[in-house]
C-alpha cells in the first residue's frame, strides 16, 4: 500500500495530522525499525496505545500530545 493511502487511513481512524504521522514514522526509523512493514505495524500499535477515550468517542479533532508529549509517549510505548 502506498504511504499516502496508508496515511489517509490512519488519519481517518486515529485523527492524526501529517506532521504527527511523519514524526512517529521517523522516530521508529531512528529507533532502528528500518523495514517499512514493521514500522507500520508499530505505528498502528502505538496509535492504539496512545488513543484516548475522548478521541475514540470523536470528541477531539486530532490526536494531541502537547509539548514534548509525543516523544514521552513513544518512550512509554517502547518500554511497555
Amino acid at each position: 500500500m502506498p504511504d499516502r493511502i496508508f496515511f489517509h487511513w490512519c488519519q481517518q481512524q486515529y485523527r492524526l495530522n501529517r506532521g504527527i504521522y511523519n514524526t512517529i514514522d521517523h522516530w521508529f526509523y531512528e529507533y532502528g525499525i528500518v523495514h517499512i512493514l514493521y514500522r507500520r505495524i508499530n505505528l498502528l500499535a502505538f496509535l492504539e496505545f496512545a488513543s484516548t477515550p475522548e478521541q475514540d468517542a470523536g470528541k477531539t479533532k486530532f490526536i494531541k500530545f502537547g509539548n514534548g508529549g509525543l516523544k514521552q509517549k513513544l518512550q512509554e510505548f517502547i518500554a511497555d
